[in-house]
C-alpha cells in the first residue's frame, strides 16, 4: 500500500512527506527476505550493518560537499539529490536495526515547539 495520492504541481505520484516515509518503510521492510542479487536494499541487508553504516557515512560526506558547493557555486539540485540519498540510506539503517523511521518523526514532533537550547540542556551535559 502506497498511501494517499494527491496531485501536486502536476505530479500524480505526489504524497505528503509522512506518507512517503511510510510507503518507503514498507518497501524497505519487504526487502528483508529478498534475494540480494535482485534488490539493492536486500544486498545491503545481506552485507550487514557495517556496509550499511559505510553507505550512510559516504552519503553524509557527499551531502556536506554538495552543501558547500551550493555556497560557492550556486544550484541546489545536487544537494537535494545527495540529501535524498542520505535520508534513504539512514532509513535502510533504521529498518535493518528494527527501528521504524516514523520513530524519528515522532521524536522531531516531540521536540517541536521546544527551545533548542532547553532541549539540548535536557539531554545532559554531553549534548547527546
Amino acid at each position: 500500500m502506497l498511501g494517499p495520492r494527491i496531485h501536486h504541481n502536476g505530479n500524480p505520484w505526489y504524497m505528503p512527506a509522512s506518507s512517503v516515509i511510510t510507503a518507503l518503510t514498507e518497501v524497505l521492510e519487504s526487502r528483508r527476505g529478498a534475494d540480494p542479487d535482485s534488490s539493492y536494499v536486500a544486498s545491503l541487508y545481506a552485507a550487514g550493518i557495517n556496509r550499511i553504516l559505510e553507505k550512510v557515512g559516504e552519503e553524509a560526506t557527499e551531502t556536506l560537499i554538495a552543501a558547500k558547493d551550493v555556497t560557492t557555486q550556486g544550484g541546489q539540485e545536487d544537494l537535494i539529490k545527495e540529501t535524498a540519498d542520505l535520508w534513504f540510506h539512514s532509513m535502510v539503517m533504521l529498518v535493518h536495526l528494527d527501528i521504524r523511521p516514523e520513530a524519528v518523526l515522532d521524536e522531531l514532533e516531540r521536540r517541536f515547539g521546544l527551545s533548542g537550547i532547553a532541549e539540548k540542556a535536557a539531554r545532559g551535559s554531553d549534548g547527546s
